[in-house]
């Protein structure tokens, strides 16, 4: 029984979005909030200094973020600036640490997709040699990357599990490791049986329905079972962020704070 209520203490659930959605997060109710990382660089600092106030202020946590590189700053193709992701990851990160964050998402489908007829090979080594550029850049700052696997819709390179599995290992730096959205987990219909061949590596999940990508509200509106099943045998009690969408959030949080608890609980 001690053990079951320290994991449910342990886990974390929070809401993506805009900073404008800070306080709709907060009123419904979410442990956290994850900002988008691109929004917050490209902040002034007076702005940036405005929003730290205001976490503080309202004892909103910020423990992940995502929209980790914007699409203007190329990471594959022909026309890559070293030199220009150096100084924005510089900037990027050093911003979210002093926030709190610990661990960035690296979808950034953008910014990492390969223009046609560039070799995907050579995209990937591109994107390994960003990696590790970018993993002291991180330690520095005391922050973890966690690369995300991708719908072939969204992205050309890094589309499932094992791929995001094999830049890691590509990058092999300990700031470099990966986490599972699930609505893109389930649109690849990968196998849950790949988490336990991840385990070691998993830092965090985004968590929406995977139909029309909104809140989960209730345990019958899809099979999440084999998922969160497997998310139990590693004896996951991380963070989970909702980047899903919703029309009414002080309805959905509740309803998908109760769900995911329970979905997790043993």
């Amino acid at each position: 029984m001690i053990g079951i209520l320290l994991a449910a203490l342990s886990l974390q659930i929070g809401y993506c979005g805009p900073i404008k959605d800070i306080d709709a997060a907060k009123a419904a109710g979410f442990d956290y909030f994850e900002l988008r990382t691109s929004e917050v660089e490209a902040l002034s600092d007076a702005n940036y200094n405005a929003l730290a106030f205001k976490l503080k202020q309202i004892a909103m946590p910020t423990p992940v973020a995502y929209w980790f590189v914007p699409a203007e700053i190329k990471l594959t193709g022909p026309n890559i600036n070293e030199a220009q992701q150096i100084r924005y990851l510089e900037h990027a990160i050093d911003r979210m640490s002093h926030l709190g964050v610990h661990t960035i998402v690296f979808g950034s489908s953008g910014a990492r997709n390969f223009p046609e007829g560039f070799p995907k090979q050579q995209a990937f080594r591109q994107l390994v040699d960003f990696g590790k550029r970018t993993g002291p850049i991180a330690r520095k700052y005391g922050v973890t990357i966690a690369i995300e696997a991708q719908r072939r819709e969204e992205s050309n390179i890094i589309n499932t599990t094992q791929e995001a599995l094999d830049w890691v290992d590509a990058v092999n730096d300990p700031n470099i490791q990966l986490m599972i959205d699930y609505y893109h987990f389930e649109t690849e219909k990968e196998d849950p049986a790949v988490i336990a061949e991840v385990k070691n590596h998993l830092r965090h999940i985004h968590m929406a329905n995977p139909e029309n990508r909104v809140m989960p509200l209730h345990w019958k509106e899809h099979n999440y079972g084999p998922f969160f099943d497997a998310l139990r045998v590693i004896g996951y009690h991380g963070t989970i962020g909702l980047e899903a969408s919703s029309k009414d959030l002080q309805h959905d949080g509740p309803l998908t704070l109760n769900l995911l608890r329970n979905a997790l609980t043993p």
